[in-house]
């Protein structure tokens, strides 16, 4: 069986990106297609490296059965463009960021997550500056997301 890899990518990794990761990892094993993908997450920044998500994304990810405080922060490395089949950042910044970096080869493997997983056209909002609604409103948004994206990622396998 072929491992299809997603890296979900944000400012700092420590709240959209670690979201991300947990909420489609987790859709992916109630669907019994765990061992059909792999996941990380990491940050345009290494402000955070080796840090646990923050407090409140571990939060309302436990209100939803996911634990994600084991994840730390990284910086989005050089290897990583090579590593990830599909790399996808929570915004604008993030994908014109990756691109930059990216080697040439590699730059169709970058694309805007919502773009990517739902057909539209919209950042994910950072939640660090604002409250619990905040975070709860992005995890309503990845959790939307990453549904979308492994429907898509399974009827890829299944062309």
């Amino acid at each position: 069986m072929t491992v299809t890899s997603v890296l979900f990518v944000c400012t700092g990794n420590i709240c959209r990106s670690p979201l991300a990761e947990g909420i489609f990892l987790h859709l992916a094993a109630e669907r019994g297609e765990a061992a059909a993908y792999r996941a990380d997450s990491a940050g345009t920044g290494g402000w955070h490296e080796g840090e646990a998500p923050d407090r409140r994304s571990i939060h309302v990810a436990a209100l939803n059965g996911i634990d994600i405080s084991g994840q730390r922060a990284r910086k989005i490395t050089g290897r990583d463009f090579e590593r990830f089949d599909l790399i996808l950042g929570m915004d604008r910044g993030h994908v014109a960021a990756l691109k930059a970096r990216a080697p040439s080869d590699h730059a169709g493997r970058i694309h805007l997550f919502s773009r990517f997983a739902a057909a539209r056209d919209f950042d994910i909002p950072d939640p660090y500056y604002g409250g619990p609604d905040d975070f709860a409103d992005v995890y309503n948004m990845l959790l939307s997301g990453c549904g979308l994206l492994l429907e898509r990622l399974l009827s890829m396998r299944g062309s």
